[in-house]
């Protein structure tokens, strides 16, 4: 018997040797995960430098802990959130990872992919498919045959929420309506909104078509990072010089749907009201994602889905800027 075991403490000694040798005899594969290197790449250990960008470091980061819906009208609204884009801090957080309806402000991605895959000043040919549009869709009047830039679209997109410019846009850079809705989808995914999916341009109620207020924090961040987005909500008309399906000269007038831009609802003392996107349907009932700037000039974005009414989608979203967006 103790020939056997020092027989077998042999082997095992030999065999412990061979594969220290060989490194436990495992073969490195391509994409294996150095854990020192990497450390050391993302600054993670002591002494390391680090010129890695990190995706939260441009973001404010939120778990799924509410807080601050008892300062406020929070039963007004299904979710709500309130960022300060300056210092990168979530200020409010009601059901900010809940998955709802968008309406609408599914146009910021719209916006947002437009800006960074399109050109601008292109001229594009309006669709017999962009102008299919239900009788009570919001729209912005185009007509098929009319000829407008990739500019103007996106006027009549966030001014005036035209469902037939959302469209015209998904054609315009995507080539087709479904190619674009997949480029949004991945759009997504690239920063960070996971909880997000599309089926369409526009946010027209679809089961399968749903944000969360983080999610859409996240795109609205991403979007005001373009000068040409910020000026365009920003804008409480705009007139739009284009060549009609007949190729004459025409023009046509948007005016925003925003109510603080219209003067229709008075903005929060110390908070000055620079644009969003509005929206609403019967699944989503009524969401604004705001954009403003407090007395101390930092951007605060505000959102608020799924209102029970216009008068309280505003104020809540005002409670928000006053109670938290200039701490």
């Amino acid at each position: 018997m103790k020939c056997i075991n020092r027989a077998g403490s042999i082997l095992l000694i030999a065999c412990l040797l061979v594969l220290s040798m060989s490194g436990c005899g495992v073969s490195k594969q391509a994409g294996d995960y150095e854990l020192y290197d990497s450390s050391e790449q993302f600054g993670l250990i002591a002494g390391a430098t680090n010129d890695t960008n990190l995706f939260a470091e441009d973001v404010a980061v939120s778990d799924t802990t509410d807080f601050g819906m008892d300062q406020v009208d929070s039963q007004v609204a299904l979710g709500a959130g309130a960022f300060n884009a300056t210092t990168k801090q979530t200020l409010y957080a009601q059901h900010l990872h809940e998955r709802l309806a968008p309406a609408s402000t599914t146009k910021v991605m719209t916006a947002l992919v437009a800006l960074k895959y399109g050109n601008l000043e292109e001229t594009y040919t309006i669709s017999e498919l962009a102008c299919d549009q239900e009788s009570d869709s919001s729209v912005a009047h185009l007509r098929p045959g009319d000829r407008f830039t990739l500019r103007q679209l996106l006027y009549g997109l966030l001014l005036v929420s035209g469902n037939d410019a959302a469209i015209a846009i998904a054609e315009a850079v995507g080539g087709d309506v479904d190619s674009f809705v997949e480029m949004m989808n991945q759009e997504a995914v690239r920063i960070g909104a996971t909880n997000t999916h599309f089926v369409n341009p526009h946010g027209l109620d679809n089961e399968d078509h749903y944000t969360t207020v983080y999610d859409m924090y996240l795109m609205f961040n991403a979007a005001v990072a373009y000068t040409d987005f910020v000026d365009i909500i920003h804008a409480v008309t705009y007139d739009a010089y284009y060549t009609d399906q007949n190729g004459d000269s025409a023009t046509i007038t948007w005016t925003t749907t925003n109510r603080y831009l219209k003067n229709m609802v008075t903005s929060p003392d110390g908070f000055y009201m620079i644009g969003g996107k509005t929206g609403s349907t019967g699944a989503a009932k009524y969401c604004l994602v705001q954009y403003s700037t407090n007395s101390r000039n930092e951007s605060i974005i505000s959102v608020v889905f799924g209102a029970d009414s216009p008068y309280n989608l505003y104020l809540l979203t005002s409670e928000l800027l006053a109670s938290f967006g200039g701490n």
